[in-house]
């Protein structure tokens, strides 16, 4: 509990003024609701005309006998009423003191609600934000590991139930603990004797409840992650329909589905069961406690005198103090249910907390050289890669000079792709190092690293929204006219401007409007906008047909002109004008130089070359 709130202190100090006057206003609640059966006595004295007697209007001395001068106060004026004729304003005057501080303690438990809900609401947006902020700059390599699904879960569900069941700590801790010490106070000062006895069984009833609420927390915990995998489970459908359709896979996947809400519902009834008995279960041992103070009470009005005749408590000042006793079982019972919800946010918490102290492996250095121009070369020097234990990359090493254009070429799992990955820095190299300008990219500042480095996949990646807000990726304040002029460059306008809005039409989720020679041209046109001095290809035509291949490399070799290109390709018609063509083999190079030194060689290049027909 004290790990998790030392972790949410950053996000709690700019709430702190509305943490103080939730906990000012709490200590109202709680001073009033008590004081508020307190004035049910002389209400009830009026009422059963046991009103004690002043005649002698009272003088105020000090603070320390503030009580008895208000008590004496009001009995004078109520005695006053009474002696002379008017006893309806005596009954007046004590019913609007009840009146008066039911109103307070509800004024004070809605300001301290209107505190508590901008400290609630304030922390979750905060935490949404910073969450959001690190999972978009965790590494690539996290997402290789993690489910997608899992991380929305814990985003948007567990920052939730942190919402929800965390905050009702303050409440824990302020509201109703004072609400039961006040009441306690209050109910020493008519009879000890009675209130030993509620002493009897707070513990007792404490004592069954947290026994039950042991296993809670772990419970909830294995819930959480049943939630984010079902979660996964439905991102991962959605994204691999056609897959799941074309293979008739339906029935595989709504099995593992219903096996997962099958889980999560045995989980759910067994927390749902331990979270309903905290109620009745802390009822119950409140009735009892009420049913004994009934009994032992009752002896003590009706059996037990005083010296002078008088019963060792008077039945009104009974009547307030049992009030006094239910007014301490609400909060019980309150702390027990809220006890509940707290250990669910705990492990809310815990599943938030690991995703914001996940370590980013791949980040910009203190004083990393921040800069926006390529003058000389990119080099890639001796490099060893793994994405497991087996290398992908062994002692690779290439140079690629301003204003060249170098093709890597090769079977799949060559490590093409991977050499993308680390120029980029979604991946650090193990062993050896990547220059840009004679500077290792790890020495650069990541932001200033990628700024000059444009890079179209192989899957086209667009997003939900217009064909203009796409391409302004890039470069977010290009006017209308560069995005125009890039569209024509990466040959999309010629179907960009048949369309109804134009550059403003929605493309739908993951450009699912439009064709794969269409988006892959619009990836094209995205980078042309931005327009850095370094190019990368990653099998940008690999997924196309041949007509949409033809348009597209058109594109390519628009964008590829006076700039330095690293061109990953599966198709080798598409890389016949590179400067030199790397040809690799399980991560090392086997063979470089042009396509026609390559060619004559006769080796694997040219064998590759043999497979593939050109048109």
């Amino acid at each position: 509990m004290k790990k998790i709130i030392n972790k949410l202190r950053p996000y709690l100090n700019p709430f702190k003024n509305h943490i103080f006057w939730n906990i000012f206003y709490n200590v109202l609640y709680a001073f009033f609701g008590t004081i508020s059966y307190v004035t049910l006595i002389p209400m009830m004295n009026v009422l059963f005309d046991k009103t004690k007697k002043v005649t002698i209007e009272p003088i105020y001395t000090d603070v320390l006998h503030l009580k008895d001068y208000l008590e004496n106060l009001m009995y004078y004026k109520v005695t006053s009423f009474s002696d002379s004729g008017t006893p309806q304003k005596a009954l007046l005057l004590v019913v609007s003191i009840v009146i008066l501080t039911f109103l307070l303690k509800n004024l004070a438990g809605y300001l301290a609600s209107y505190h508590m809900m901008h400290l609630r609401n304030g922390v979750m947006a905060k935490l949404r934000g910073v969450m959001y902020e690190k999972i978009i700059s965790l590494p690539i390599s996290f997402y290789s590991e993690k489910r997608k699904g899992d991380v929305m879960a814990r985003m948007l569900g567990d920052v939730g139930e942190v919402q929800n069941s965390f905050f009702m700590l303050l409440e824990l801790i302020v509201k109703e603990p004072l609400t039961i010490i006040f009441s306690i106070i209050m109910m020493f000062t008519f009879s000890w004797k009675l209130t030993l006895f509620v002493f009897l069984f707070i513990p007792i009833s404490g004592l069954i409840i947290s026994k039950i609420g042991k296993s809670l927390k772990s419970q909830s915990l294995r819930a959480q992650n049943e939630g984010g995998y079902m979660i996964s489970l439905v991102e991962e459908t959605l994204s691999g329909l056609k897959v799941v359709k074309s293979y008739n896979a339906e029935d595989t996947f709504i099995n593992k589905f219903r096996e997962s809400i099958n889980r999560l519902l045995n989980l759910s009834n067994k927390i749902g069961k331990k979270n309903n008995l905290a109620g009745p279960l802390s009822e119950v041992m409140g009735i009892i406690t009420i049913g004994i103070l009934l009994w032992y009470g009752g002896s003590l009005v009706h059996a037990e005198k005083l010296a002078d005749g008088s019963p060792a408590l008077e039945g009104t000042v009974f009547l307030a103090f049992m009030g006094l006793a239910y007014n301490i079982l609400t909060p019980a019972k309150a702390i027990s249910k809220a006890s509940y919800a707290v250990k669910n946010g705990l492990a809310a918490a815990d599943r938030v907390f690991e995703v914001l102290e996940q370590e980013n492996t791949v980040d910009s250095k203190e004083n990393a050289l921040v800069k926006n121009t390529f003058e000389d070369k990119v080099a890639i020097e001796n490099i060893n890669f793994r994405y497991g234990n087996e290398n992908v990359l062994k002692n690779f090493s290439i140079e690629v000079p301003k204003g060249k254009t170098v093709a890597l070429v090769g079977q799949s799992g060559s490590g093409k792709s991977t050499i993308a990955n680390l120029l980029t820095r979604f991946y650090d190299v193990q062993e050896g190092s990547i220059k840009i300008d004679g500077t290792d990219i790890k020495d650069w500042n990541i932001h200033s690293l990628r700024g000059l480095m444009g890079l179209v996949t192989q899957d086209s990646i667009l997003f939900n929204d217009t064909i203009k807000n796409n391409i302004l990726i890039g470069k977010p304040n290009a006017t209308d006219e560069e995005i125009i002029e890039a569209l024509k460059i990466a040959n999309a306008y010629e179907f960009v401007k048949d369309l109804e809005d134009g550059i403003e039409t929605n493309i739908g989720d993951a450009g699912g409007k439009l064709s794969g020679g269409q988006k892959q041209r619009l990836s094209i046109a995205r980078a042309v906008l931005k327009n850095p001095p370094i190019m990368i290809l990653d099998e940008a035509t690999s997924a196309l047909d041949t007509e949409s291949e033809k348009l597209v490399q058109v594109a390519l070799e628009n964008m590829m002109q006076n700039r330095t290109s690293i061109v990953i390709a599966h198709r080798l018609s598409t890389i016949q004008k590179a400067d030199t063509i790397i040809v690799m083999q399980k991560g090392e190079i086997v063979e470089q130089g042009t396509h026609a030194n390559l060619l004559a060689k006769d080796g694997m290049y040219a064998k590759l070359v043999m497979m593939q027909s050109f048109e």
